[in-house]
This record gives structure tokens, sequence and C-alpha cells, in this order.
């Protein structure tokens, strides 16, 4: 039901006289089912990549739990596949993610503890409801981009949309309704132009969102004369003005990347007392290929240890003076883990100066929940600055649109012969910029990919081949050798495995045989987890030895009882009378029959049915019924 509700937000055909619009109604639209099941780092990482080259726009209305103390976000296999995504998505463009930041309000939760909305990867979309006002499931945090409306109080309106089994609704709520709707608007954007990068998108919504009638008392102007506020964003998006800008959009110059040096001068954290550190950023400008001046997303990465994290709030102030709250107190987080390595991610300091002194304040205001005797420290933080050298905006800026599909050519060829030795056609596998002879391996830039040969030739492909993955600028590097295909070059980055190699499906290795606690899914050449209680099983509910302390009872592992008992969950119960051992309640749980019962197809009988003989011979002792034909 709720991917069909988003789905008609998005592309609902026009003049259908039915239900509702889609805003983008040109648009195809699918949905990937991955929310029925486990959702694994693999099945995030399949679905966020899934036909990159096909699918433009992902719209994901889902995360981690909005309960206010959780703090969690995309692993290894779903930020690679993020990385990924932007880098090879749309043919090179990028695939643009769209998020809900999520419906927390209630509990106090902060989206900057949800890394999938934190992420500078992902378009972070907040809701409104029609008056301006703040609906009450919201979220504020810095990493919010933009707006779009949805729900609000019992007596706002909802969202009017597709629903199941054909019909209507109007009832669809929440920050889900507000990220498909947003889709939707982008989805126009890339219509109007479909040569936009991931970047450019970002670009544009920042410039074309509006802070209208939204309501909010945080909403101020950056140094760059962008209204941003904590709870929208830099506004409600603007599908006309996006349109119209994409229209006549020149592509924002390359992403730079900053990583300035970590400050690891240990601090202590003092109840009801703030500590600041100062950190002097050049925006690398020793650097030109990492040189930032002028900024995009702003990422703080972050080691604290602290009794009680949810009465933590931190703050960034830029060079400029826009100050950003990276993390507000949560009532719910009790957690003593503190945060380790953890990105927090501002848009709020967009299109300002990196250079100059950045302040980081964290405040701890304690609750009567904790332990006063362990005070919090700041072990270590780092600024991660990503933007460009170059004035986005300038008009000197104007790369053509073939500019706007090409990466960095690959190196000179091996052969001893130049362009000028060559006027014959090109191979498919060419991109325009043209080559020096006829193969693929003559190209001087690649229309799609490329790989090393033995002889170390590089060979333009149009998919990589098997055992290799797309990697960063268009090259397909090699998998784990025993990976038939993979995400990444370790082994625990696999898909596919080879011939005579089994895929487990909790670490992602290939391996030969499943160990203790899997089972082999001959279908799929996959490793299964056995239920949590079995040693070893033949499919998942079907356990053939049983963990220390639970015995086998039929095909399942439960908690050892004494004979004539068997345990219901919470205590050991007798079994049926009839039972001597059971695995369960019932004349049908007996596995072994009492005195003056015997076995008979699975159920205990005072005497054997007509076409029975009694057996003696059983080793157990026990007696039973069998079949004369057997």
């Amino acid at each position: 039901r709720h991917g069909t509700r988003c789905a008609g937000e998005v592309a609902a055909t026009a003049n259908n006289s039915h239900c509702t619009v889609g805003i983008a109604f040109n648009a195809k639209i699918g949905g990937v089912r991955m929310l029925d099941g486990d959702v694994t780092d693999m099945v995030e990482a399949k679905s966020l990549s899934l036909n990159p080259q096909h699918i433009h726009i992902y719209s994901a209305s889902w995360g981690p739990d909005d309960d206010g103390k959780t703090v969690d976000g995309p692993a290894s296999l779903a930020r690679q596949a993020f990385e990924n995504g932007i880098r090879m998505g749309r043919r090179g463009l990028g695939s643009v993610f769209v998020w809900a930041s999520g419906n927390g309000g209630r509990s106090r939760d902060h989206c900057s503890c949800d890394g999938y909305t934190n992420s500078i990867y992902t378009i972070s979309i907040s809701s409104t409801a029609e008056s301006g006002k703040k609906p009450w499931y919201l979220e504020e945090c810095a990493s919010t981009l933009a707006t779009t409306y949805s729900s609000g109080e019992s007596y706002d309106r909802k969202i009017i949309t597709t629903d199941l089994r054909q019909r209507c609704t109007d009832s669809h709520t929440g920050t889900s309704a507000s990220a498909p709707m947003a889709a939707g608007i982008i989805a126009l954007a890339l219509e109007a132009n479909p040569f936009l990068t991931w970047r450019d998108v970002q670009h544009i919504i920042v410039r074309t969102s509006r802070a209208g009638h939204l309501n909010a008392n945080d909403w101020k102007t950056n140094a760059a004369g962008y209204k941003v506020s904590h709870l929208y964003g830099f506004g409600l998006m603007d599908a006309e003005a996006m349109v119209t800008e994409a229209e006549k959009w020149t592509t924002v110059p390359p992403q730079h990347v900053c990583v300035e040096n970590t400050d690891r001068q240990i601090k202590t954290i003092r109840p009801d007392s703030i500590v600041r550190s100062i950190y002097k950023a050049t925006g690398c400008s020793d650097n030109p290929n990492h040189h930032v001046i002028y900024l995009e997303h702003v990422v703080v990465r972050i080691t604290i240890t602290h009794p009680r994290r949810g009465d933590l709030a931190i703050y960034l102030t830029s060079p400029s003076g826009t100050r950003s709250q990276l993390l507000a107190n949560r009532l719910f987080d009790h957690s003593m883990e503190g945060f380790k390595n953890w990105e927090f991610m501002t848009t709020h300091c967009w299109s300002e100066k990196a250079a100059g002194d950045w302040i980081l304040e964290i405040c701890d205001t304690p609750s009567q929940l904790r332990n006063f005797k362990t005070p919090g420290k700041l072990k270590e933080w780092s600024l991660v600055l990503y933007g460009t050298s170059i004035q986005p905006y300038s008009p000197r800026n104007d790369f053509s649109k073939v500019e706007r599909v090409r990466s960095s050519p690959v190196e000179d060829p091996t052969e001893d012969y130049t362009t000028d030795d060559y006027s014959g056609p090109c191979n498919a596998e060419c991109s325009k910029v043209g080559c020096d002879g006829p193969g693929p391996d003559h190209c001087t830039d690649c229309l799609h990919y490329y790989y090393k040969s033995k002889n170390n030739t590089r060979i333009c492909v149009s998919t990589c081949p098997p055992g290799h993955y797309n990697a960063d600028k268009k090259r397909c590097k090699k998998c784990s050798p025993n990976c038939e295909t993979c995400v990444g070059g370790h082994n625990d980055q696999c898909m596919t495995c080879k011939s005579g190699y089994y895929l487990n499906e909790v670490t992602n290795s290939c391996i030969t045989s499943c160990p203790d606690g899997f089972y082999l899914d001959k279908n799929k050449v996959v490793c299964r987890k056995c239920s949590e209680n079995c040693k070893t099983c033949v499919e998942f509910q079907i356990c053939t030895e049983c963990r220390h302390g639970l015995s086998l009872h039929g095909t399942r592992c439960a908690i050892r009882c004494e004979e004539g008992k068997y345990h219901n969950g919470r205590e050991c119960e007798s079994c049926h009378r009839s039972c001597a051992t059971c695995a369960g309640a019932g004349v049908d749980a007996c596995i072994n029959c009492t005195q003056g019962y015997f076995m008979e197809d699975g159920r205990c009988v005072q005497s054997c049915s007509s076409g029975y003989y009694l057996d003696h011979s059983t080793e157990s002792g026990y007696k039973s019924c069998k079949r004369y034909d057997q």
C-alpha cells in the first residue's frame, strides 16, 4: 500500500478521471520489494543499485527506527552502492537518491542520527502542512535540503493519491508522502534537461526553493544569501522554477573533496558546560585537485564517549558565522556508546567560503537518569569539506553538453602510433574524444567502461566482464578471486560466486561448503542461515542437529525438558497422556508413545488399525504399528 501511494504522487497518468495526476505524469515508475523480509546490507545495496542506467531517481521513504534513541546508517555495501550510483549511474551523470527525513518528531528524534538522510549523496526532504506550520512528526536537522507538502494536524488536509485495488485515498501522510513529491519535481527537471548531474539537481533545489509561508523561528540567511532552516532546509520546492532553471542550466564544476587534518586533542565534556574546539581550515589550498573555495556539503566526523548520549547537543559555526545544529538532545537516547567516527552533515553553509575558523561546540545538558561520575570526552574530530574551486554559477563556466557526460580520459594507450597516424573509424566503445586505432584498446576515452588486460592494455567495454565491478572513473576492477559478480574488491563484497563456490548470505563471501548454522539453497547456490536454534539444518526450520542445551523434537530444536514434557516457550509442560516424549502439545505432537500405546502414522493409539501389525523390533524399545506392505 505504501509504495502504491508514493508511486501515484510521482507518475499517475494525466487525464485519468479517476483519482489524481502524478507530478511527472510522463515518468515511468516501478517498485523494489525489499522490506518484506530481513533487510540486510546486501538487500539494501542491491535495491539502491538496481538497473542504474535505466532508473534515474530512487525515492526512499524508509530508514532506521524513528524512536529517538537509534543511531544507524548504511553499512559498507549500501555505502558502496551510493558511491557507485553517483559516480556511474545515468551514464556517469549520477543516480539521484531522494530520502524522507523521518517521522520521529514526537519521540524527539533527530535525523542527523540517520545515516541515510545525513549523507551527501541523498536529497533529504522534510514536510510542511498546507498552512505552512510544522507537522508534529517533523525531525529537525542541518542535513535537510528542502521541503514539500504533507499532512499536519487532524484538521489539515492530507495527500490525495492512488491506493491498492484501483482505489483512491485522501489520507497519505508523513515525510513518506513528501519524498515522492520531491522525486516527481526532480523528474520534471530531468525531463526538461536530461544532462543534469546529481550535484546539478541539488544546486537547482537550493537556488529555487523558497521560505514562503513556512513557519519556523530559526530561519537565517547564510553568507551566500540563501535562507535556510533546520526544519525545512532551503524551503518549499518549486516545480516551475526548477524546470525553468534546468532548461538554462550550465553544469557545475567538478566536485572537490578536502579532508582537513584531524584534531585529536582530547577534551572533557562536563555537565552543564560547553566544550569549544576551533579549527583553522585552509580548504586544502595547497592541493589544486582538492582545493575547496565554495562550499556545498560540510561533514563533521567525530568520536565522543559519554555516559548518556541523549544529553548531548552539537553545533558547528562556519567561518562566515552560519551556525548549524548538528545534534539536539534526545530524551529517549540512554545509550552509553557515544559516537565513533559518526558523520554529521550540514547544508547550511552552501556557497559560503571554506577557509577560516570553524567552531565546534558540544553542550552537555544532564538528565537525572545518568551516571555523573564518568564525564564525557571529545576524543577527536575532523572536517570534510565538499565543494568547488570555481564559482559554480559563473557565466564563464560554460561547459558543453558533451563535456557533461565525460569523465577524465584514460591514460595514453601503449600502441606506437599517434592520432595523426590513424584516420579510420573508431570502435563503438570509444567516446567522441576519438581514437588512434580501430580496436577497443585504441580509444582515447571510453564511452562506458574499461578494464586492464594481462599485458596492462586498457580495453573499452560496454559492461564490466565477469569477475569485475564498476569502480571509479569508468574503470572495471577485479573482484576477489572466488567472486563471479561483486560490489567491491574485498572477499566480503561478493554478490554471486564462481562455479564450485557458494555465497555466504551473512558475510557476502564465497566459500566451498556451508559452515555449521547454515544450509545450502541449491536453487540460488547460497549458504543461508539456519533457524537460530539449529547447529545444522537442511532448510531454515528443518534442523538436523541442535545447539548446546537444546534437543531435537522432530525437525525443531527446543529447550531440553525431562522425559514426558516439552518446552512451551516459557516453561516445561507435560505432554499428552499418550506420549512418552513429544515436541509440543496434543496427541499429534508425540515422538514416542507411553506404555499401552503404539505409534501409528505419527499418532499414539491403543491398538493397531486394520491393515497394520504391531512391530516389537524397534531399537528404542517403544512399540509401533506398521503397515503389512512395509
